[in-house]
């Protein structure tokens, strides 16, 4: 697919003569090359020369350069500079500290810090629960990884997925109001990643695992839920899984079938394919066939994952055989969380009437989305430039807000299903449609709704925050 996105803004700085075709040319120039044409911009002018911003999308970076040179060989036309808006966008990084109370004056500084900072810390040494109340820990999470699958790129490490992180981060801020920070582990070591998480944890009011590969991530997310007093959350897995639950619910809703009697072929069985499986039996899903890259997953065989082993006991009732293909024949429900290109259109055609297709993976989805949506009723994929983006944005930051006010510990099916519900209920039924399953990533109601939903989940089973502990009662 060659479809120009913001991902690959350019702008081709250029000079060119002062006559009335010079900027036709450059148009037709970026046209011609398949770019979009975004900006036009006078940037200096004199009686016989123009210098002129020409910013467009590109596809990929190979198709940004070719515009470019396009550009170069309009006559009489030179480029001066040409940038890349989405590293100018990360200079710096994307995140900063900003203090939330003044210090401007010596008064300030006594009570923010030394002396006055003493009798806060005194407070909480004496009733640790008061830290929630008397620090940042009450609305920060980490974002936490070991840069091991990192989107689409893979084990790219710690560094290299920091700018993932920071955007993260940025996310939460945006749409929930949480403080999250980027703690990117030079390690991909099990033990040690549970060992510093539990380390770093009381700064924190949860933490949000990000992009460690499988089947590491399961026994990271299991120990640390067991092993520490705030939520756990892996979205690669449960944020993946409670998007595509709202995304099915809705699209079930467009066909007219009912999740209990429709076949489910899932592509993809690590970390997010096993969260969303699971997610669907407890919604009441009854028939899912999941493929691994052998095929089938089914009881008859044995396999040494035991999350793998955990699908094969509770999926593929009529222990089915075969490749993605033979799977698909015949379901009502596509669902993708694999690799790219693996499908055609006629692949697709093998499914039931109104079949409904998710294919996730990303950038490049495991069927061609326009393909797809020659046979299918409803179709969904991750990215952005087409209808009904499956993205994790509708589901964490209002997830963790949700948590963090209730003050709770503990995410349950339930919790997760609540969060499902509240997305999938954000798209009233004048605007649901095959085009629209899924509220946009800036619809300003999703972020609350999703936290309302999931305090209300908890809060008959939470305990009372903790009260702030007297100040006489310390000193």
């Amino acid at each position: 697919m060659r479809n120009p996105s913001p991902g690959y803004a350019i702008t081709v700085r250029v000079e060119a003569p002062a006559s009335a075709g010079a900027t036709g040319g450059l148009v037709a120039a970026v046209q011609h090359a398949g770019g979009s044409l975004t900006a036009l911009d006078i940037a200096e002018s004199t009686h016989d020369r123009l210098v002129v911003d020409v910013t467009y999308d590109a596809s990929d970076a190979d198709h940004a350069e070719d515009i470019a040179e396009a550009l170069a060989q309009v006559p009489n036309v030179s480029v001066r500079k040409v940038s890349d808006r989405t590293f100018l966008m990360h200079l710096g990084g994307k995140l900063e500290v900003n203090p939330k109370v003044p210090l401007k004056h010596r008064d300030d500084l006594s009570r923010a810090y030394t002396p006055g900072v003493a009798r806060i810390c005194l407070a909480i040494a004496a009733n640790p629960a008061d830290a929630r109340r008397l620090t940042i820990k009450r609305n920060t999470v980490a974002v936490v990884t070991d840069g091991s699958a990192v989107l689409g790129l893979g084990n790219i490490g710690p560094a290299a997925a920091l700018p993932v992180m920071e955007g993260k981060a940025a996310l939460f801020k945006q749409f929930a109001g949480v403080d999250a920070w980027p703690v990117c582990l030079d390690t991909q070591d099990t033990e040690e990643i549970i060992a510093i998480v539990k380390a770093i944890a009381p700064v924190y009011g949860g933490i949000n695992l990000e992009d460690i590969a499988a089947p590491r991530c399961f026994e990271i997310e299991r120990r640390l839920r067991d092993e520490l007093d705030i939520p756990v959350f892996h979205d690669d897995q449960h944020g993946t899984a409670i998007v595509v639950l709202a995304a099915l619910t809705n699209a079930l809703r467009v066909v007219g079938k009912d999740i209990s009697r429709i076949r489910i072929a899932v592509s993809g069985v690590g970390a997010a394919g096993h969260a969303i499986i699971e997610l669907l039996l407890a919604q009441g899903a009854t028939d899912i066939v999941a493929c691994g890259r052998a095929g089938a997953i089914h009881a008859g065989q044995s396999y040494d994952d035991p999350d793998r082993q955990w699908i094969a006991q509770h999926t593929n009732r009529s222990h089915e055989e075969g490749s993605l293909r033979d799977v698909l024949k015949g379901s009502d429900v596509f669902i993708g969380v694999s690799a790219p290109n693996l499908l055609t259109g006629d692949d697709i055609a093998t499914m039931a009437d109104d079949a409904i297709v998710f294919a996730l993976a990303n950038p490049d989805p495991e069927v061609d989305p326009l393909a797809a949506g020659e046979h299918a009723a409803v179709v969904a994929t991750g990215r952005s430039d087409y209808p009904n983006q499956i993205n994790n944005v509708l589901c964490f930051p209002g997830f963790f807000r949700g948590m963090l006010d209730a003050g709770a510990k503990d995410i349950t099916q339930e919790v997760m299903v609540a969060a499902a519900t509240a997305i999938a209920n954000s798209v009233t039924g004048e605007e649901l449609n095959a085009s629209y399953i899924v509220p946009s990533v800036f619809d300003p109601v999703v972020a609350p709704a999703v936290a309302h939903a999931v305090r209300a989940a908890i809060e008959p089973l939470a305990p009372h925050e903790a009260q702030v502990t007297p100040v006489g009662k310390v000193l």
